[in-house]
This record gives structure tokens, sequence and C-alpha cells, in this order.
């Protein structure tokens, strides 16, 4: 059998193609610039073809490169599932788990997730990564995160899904507003330039329009929030009416404001859950997760 490359010429080709810096990535590996360049040249000579193009100030990986270094990434995952495997049969979430959260879902779960987790499973070391959902996907995808907690309906390509809990929108709107009648609402007759809503690359702005049934781009106003926070703010100083998630509601993110809310119809809901790519060894503890997140966001089941 032909020379193989080690996990460790693997890991470094990986960490080279993140940074493309030899010193940084090094730096990364907690080796010597030197080493690191002499692993990455003995990987070379084993497979026979250049990773990389070197220049005095840039890393270039060549197209052979770039497709091995995702073999290599695939391979170092699999490892480390086989880790994961061996650890969850002794103790479910424990070791290392990278969580990427999204910011309409992160501070209104994180805050009563972490405590639970802490309390029930001592030996999981929780690592947080806030960011909006095609951010973390990407990141899901490259290794940095073992999994997603996002709102769906969500397209993401080779993973799976587990739905945790649905969370109802409502519409919140100035309680002194003129811009609808809050007992006889219709979108159809709300003012135009009116609704309010994230700015794109947020889900929950795509969420909102699809939950509420609502078609009537005129409607939607010039203005766009940059966070949750902030819409309520502009919503507070009625600049417009908008479409809240109760999970948010619940948390407090009206206290001390002037808006209101009123129900929608019965389906106006986005769908809280977990993603994680389909090779993935780690599906029973991600399942359990999911159960412990939906037994901590029930009502009054939180103290």
């Amino acid at each position: 059998m032909n020379n193989l490359p080690t996990f460790k010429q693997l890991r470094y080709l990986v960490t080279l193609e993140q940074h493309l810096h030899f010193g940084k990535a090094a730096t990364a590996c907690s080796v010597t610039q030197s080493a690191f360049s002499s692993a990455i040249k003995e990987l070379e000579i084993i497979l026979n073809v250049s990773l990389v193009d070197r220049t005095n100030r840039s890393v270039v990986f060549t197209p052979v490169g770039t497709r091995i270094s995702s073999e290599a990434r695939s391979v170092l995952q699999g490892l480390e599932g086989i880790s994961h495997i061996a650890s969850a049969a002794q103790r479910p979430l424990s070791g290392q788990l990278h969580l990427g959260v999204v910011p309409t879902v992160a501070p209104f779960v994180l805050p009563k997730l972490v405590p639970v987790l802490r309390r029930k499973f001592p030996a999981l070391e929780l690592h947080l990564r806030e960011e909006k959902t095609l951010v973390i996907h990407q990141m899901l995808m490259n290794g940095d995160l073992d999994l997603m907690l996002l709102a769906l309906p969500y397209e993401l390509g080779n993973t799976e899904t587990i739905s945790i809990f649905n969370d109802k929108f409502k519409l919140a709107y100035n309680k002194d507003t003129e811009l609808i009648d809050p007992d006889n609402y219709k979108h159809v007759t709300t003012s135009d330039n009116s609704i309010l809503l994230l700015e794109d690359g947020h889900c929950m702005r795509e969420h909102a329009l699809s939950a509420c049934n609502f078609a009537h781009k005129d409607k939607i106003s010039n203005f766009s929030a940059s966070g949750i926070y902030s819409l309520v703010q502009m919503v507070n100083s009625d600049l417009g009416i908008t479409f809240i998630p109760q999970m948010a509601i619940d948390c407090g993110i009206l206290k001390n404001t002037q808006v209101h809310t009123r129900d929608l119809e019965e389906d106006s809901h986005r769908v809280i859950g977990l993603a994680w790519r389909k090779s993935s060894a780690r599906v029973k503890e991600f399942k359990l997760l999911a159960a412990v997140i939906r037994d901590c966001m029930r009502p009054d089941e939180n103290t």
C-alpha cells in the first residue's frame, strides 16, 4: 500500500486553506512555521501533486489542492465522529459541542437553555456562535460547527433537520396608531409603506411574510431593522406595524414600550429546529438536545 497522509498533515492542510497564510496557519496549529511548511511539503511528496502555489505574500490553492482539502475536511470530521460515538456511548452530551444560533432565536432561547445544560450535562463544553442563517450553514458545512439552532423552513443543503416547536407570530403596533384598526386588521386595508420588517439576510423577514400570508409588497416599508430589538423600537415610535414572534414577547421584549399585540391566523408561525450535517455521527445526541430545548421552552416550566 502506498504511503497515506497522516491526521496531522490533513489537519494542517485544512487549516492552511482557512487562513491562506503559512504563518497564521502554523500559529493556529501551535507549531513553528518551518515545521508547518515541512509537513505540507511532505504531504505534496506523498501525493505527488502540488497543493498550493507559494509566493512571498500569498498562498493560492491549486484546483487539485482545493479538492484534496475538501476531502481532508470530510476525513477529519469522520475521525471526530468516531470519537463522539465512543463518548456518547459512555455519557451523552459530553465533550465539545459547537452550536450556531440565528440572532432572532439566540436571545430568547439561550438564557433558558444554557443553565439547564450546565446543570444536567456538566461534562458538555458548549461553544456558541451567533450569526445569520447563511453564515452558520456555511460554517456547519466547513466543519466549524456541529449543529445549528434556527428558524425553519430554510433551504439547507446536505443537512438533516428536526422540528422542536412552533413559534407564533403576533401583530404588533403602537397602542395609539392610526395606521391600522387593530380590532379589524386585514392586510389589504393596511396603509402603504407601513409594514416594518428585518433587513434582507434575516430569515425572520421571509418567515413573517410567508407565515402571515402577506403578498402585498406595496405595504412593506422602505425602512428595515437590523435586529428584532430595533424593530420593536421602530414600532414603538409608530413608524409602522410588524409581526413579532411569541418567544420574544414571552421574554419581555415589549416591556416598557407602547407596543400592543393581537393574534393572527392560527397557522401564522415559524418552526424552531436544529440542523446538522447528514454525515454526522451525533444524531442521537442532537435529538436529545432538541428534547431538552423543547422542555425548557415550555411556558411556566423554565424556573
